[in-house]
């Protein structure tokens, strides 16, 4: 016969094991109940961030979250990767990057972490046309005159790269391959650096997304030679696509996408899913995305599972033909 202190023992911990899951699905269904920071790992101004902030804002307007952007720049964004992946799997710390995140591995000699292993996919929210920009002290204004003058003298050619292994770096990588030169890449801790560097004649070409690049492009900071694109874009109709101006098979995107930490549990992940795809549609609907030259995606968590591990396959492809080694 039980003693009254073992029965009184044993009925808690029955009780405990008996509502414990409904206590976890209401804090489930509670989410969130308070702020969710939003790791950009890229100064601010750039293409992921312009992107961050707009669906931030809109998830607030359309769900009640309230979400802080937080950027935390460097290391080919590894280092806002790694503050994501050292969070706890609760929601509250969500990571918002482009294709970037998926090749930190690929780039780097010590990367803190594998970007598919050690990440919980959740929404893949968009992909944009990119753009090769020029400093305005080049005479040129085509990629067929560039590519003349860089096969004459390359150490005079320089592109920036918003980081290694960036979407506008594998475009960089290409256009090398395409054009059958070996131009010189400079890293920077984000697209607004380089940018700068660009348009003060210290670097000479960049390619990033034209949500980024165009602004600088139409105050005539920077020069617009073309799109990466197989057609021209409404946000810029009168820049060349790359074939137009003399350079046909350079066609490369950027694309956005949202990650929490490894084990983040399946119930979140739906949730915030479905919310963020349904933000990304609310704002397509309004016209914002069209704005900054973004086509949106809304696709389940395996959807974007599937497409980072073929992004990842086609840019170690990339890098592999250019020889290049990680740094």
């Amino acid at each position: 016969m039980l003693k009254r202190r073992d029965f009184l023992i044993s009925s808690a911990v029955l009780f405990g094991a008996a509502v414990a899951p409904s206590i976890l699905s209401a804090a489930a269904n509670d989410f969130p109940n308070r702020p969710i920071k939003m790791i950009v790992p890229f100064a601010p101004g750039g293409g992921v961030d312009v992107f961050a902030r707009l669906i931030a804002k809109r998830l607030g307007e359309l769900k009640g979250y309230t979400v802080v952007v937080d950027n935390r720049s460097g290391a080919n964004g590894s280092v806002g990767g790694n503050v994501v992946r050292k969070a706890d799997p609760d929601g509250y710390t969500i990571l918002f990057s482009a294709g970037t995140h998926v090749m930190a591995a690929s780039v780097m000699k010590t990367a803190p972490y594998d970007p598919i292993a050690d990440f919980t996919p959740i929404a893949l929210a968009g992909e944009a046309p990119m753009m090769l920009v020029m400093s305005p002290k080049q005479p040129e204004t085509t990629i067929a005159e560039i590519v003349a003058n860089a096969r004459q003298k390359p150490d005079q050619w320089n592109f920036a790269a918003s980081a290694m292994g960036s979407p506008g770096h594998l475009a960089t990588l290409e256009f090398n391959r395409l054009a059958k030169l070996d131009l010189n890449v400079i890293p920077y801790r984000g697209t607004a650096p380089g940018l700068m560097d660009v348009a003060g004649g210290n670097v000479q070409l960049m390619i990033d997304p034209v949500v980024a690049l165009l602004p600088s492009a139409q105050a005539g900071n920077v020069k617009a030679v073309a799109l990466t694109s197989a057609k021209r874009s409404s946000l810029a109709p009168d820049v060349p696509t790359a074939a137009e101006s003399g350079l046909p098979g350079l066609d490369l995107s950027s694309w956005y996408g949202v990650w929490g930490p490894k084990n983040l549990p399946a119930d979140l992940v739906k949730t915030l899913n479905a919310d963020i795809n349904e933000t990304v549609r609310s704002l397509a609907d309004s016209g914002q995305l069209a704005k900054i030259g973004v086509v949106p995606l809304t696709e389940t968590p395996a959807q974007f599972d599937a497409f980072e591990r073929a992004y990842l396959k086609k840019g170690s492809d990339l890098l592999a033909a250019a020889k290049f080694e990680p740094t």
